[in-house]
């Protein structure tokens, strides 16, 4: 059965989708830590990060660097955490999180809430400074 995040590639789920190429995609959080929280995930689906094949994992890292410059560009940070965590989707995925202290990274941490409409503002910014990294 294939995962939420394959459903999302497939266009089967909406997402704040922010950035995309023929293998690999970024989109916000729906539950953020921080404004700017994002995911890039690759179009392949493979449970665990370390049982992607070599050239996906480097390009799955190389993709996330150019979001993450882009997440830089946008929200006001002093640095974008790299996290590979989580057992509740089945699909390797990049946790990419704004922060000012490594405090911010805490997934117990109280989550920041956006409208649709803030969400959508934030995905246009995001989207726009992300072409600009290419």
């Amino acid at each position: 059965m294939a995962t939420i995040f394959t459903k999302i590639i497939n266009g089967e789920i909406p997402a704040y989708k922010i950035a995309e190429d023929d293998n690999y995609l970024a989109f916000l959080d729906i539950n953020p830590l921080k404004i700017g929280h994002a995911l890039a995930i690759p179009k392949k689906e493979v449970d665990y990060i370390f049982d992607l094949d070599n050239e996906t994992l480097a390009g799955l890292s190389i993709f996330a660097k150019k979001v993450a410059r882009g997440i830089e560009k946008v929200v006001t940070c002093k640095r974008v955490a790299v996290l590979v965590l989580g057992l509740e989707v089945p699909h390797a995925h990049i946790h990419l999180i704004p922060l000012d202290q490594e405090s911010d990274t805490h997934m117990k941490n109280a989550r920041v809430k956006l409208t649709p409409e803030e969400f959508e503002k934030l995905t246009l910014q995001l989207s726009e400074a992300i072409k600009n990294e290419e």
